[in-house]
């Protein structure tokens, strides 16, 4: 199985052995776990388990629908049988209705005993699950692998539209980084020039006053929040190449994206860079969008 692989699947299976045969139908979409429905005939509800075995250990993440379909003579699931004492019981009274009635004996009697109400029924036959289980695993393992094909289709394809928004996102974070020394020493230089207004009859020094300018500028410069955003990105890509189900960390990943974006947002009151984080937010909202199709 190729990673990352998508939530978003569809697999059929088909078999006949001699005179038996099945149809396997699975279906998968997106879900935070894995969640397995089955739909099978009740004589075959023993398997059950061992169906979800095999599902769960070629799928960890997401809703899937399995439906059985018995063809051929696992479809043959009745048994006829007379109940004997019922059907005595009613050929004495229609003996009765017929001295009664002075009508004569015909051979339609056991039709018309044939007709009433639980004089023969229909049962389930007994089925030998363990024997009819091989058969039905290789059913079950080639709508499994269709449904694999299609999600690693549907992963490379994702992964592709990921990386190309993730270069979105790191060429954005470096336009932002590369404003970040001039916009701090502007606003330096205006808080100085503000400060200074307010202090000119102060007895503060000049010292001391570009000592609080600076601490306040400070608190404008995100260099810290620009590198966590590039050490995210290194960790976006790297997840996205290792061999495993990813989906979760990636989600996580991009909650932490948007936490360093709007941090740097509000920090910075720079209509440029206000405009550069919002691009980021919906860019990294429509990387959420897909990465909750992956497993």
């Amino acid at each position: 199985m190729n990673y990352p692989a998508s939530m978003t699947s569809f697999g059929r299976g088909d078999a006949a052995d001699g005179l038996m045969g099945w149809t396997v139908e699975i279906r998968s979409v997106n879900h935070k776990f894995c969640d397995i429905r089955l739909k099978i005939p009740r004589q075959y509800a023993g398997l059950e388990e061992q169906i979800k075995k095999e599902v769960s250990g070629h799928i960890t993440r997401g809703h899937i629908d399995v439906m059985i379909t018995p063809s051929g003579q696992s479809a043959e699931v009745k048994e006829l049988h007379v109940n004997h004492d019922l059907a005595q019981q009613y050929y004495k009274c229609l003996l009765e209705l017929k001295k009664e009635t002075n009508q004569p004996a015909t051979n339609d009697d056991l039709s018309l005993l044939a007709n009433f109400p639980d004089v023969i029924k229909a049962t389930n036959k007994e089925t030998d699950i363990e024997q009819i289980w091989p058969a039905l695993r290789n059913t079950v393992l080639d709508a499994l692998a269709k449904c694999q094909d299609m999600r690693e289709r549907e992963g490379a394809s994702l992964k592709n539209d990921l990386m190309q928004r993730l270069q979105f996102v790191y060429d954005t974070v470096k336009k932002i980084g590369e404003k970040i020394p001039d916009l701090v020493d502007q606003k330096k230089q205006a808080l100085k020039e503000r400060v200074s207004k307010l202090l000119e009859n102060s007895e503060i020094t000049p010292e001391r006053l570009d000592q609080e300018i600076a601490l306040l500028a400070d608190k404008a410069d995100v260099t810290e929040e620009i590198v966590r955003l590039y050490s995210h990105i290194d960790q976006f890509r790297h997840f996205l190449d290792i061999q495993e189900p990813v989906g979760r960390r990636l989600d996580f990943l991009l909650q932490e994206f948007l936490r360093e974006i709007n941090t740097t947002a509000s920090k910075i009151s720079d209509a440029s860079i206000a405009h550069l984080t919002v691009e980021l937010k919906n860019e990294v909202e429509k990387m959420r969008e897909q990465v909750q199709n992956i497993e």
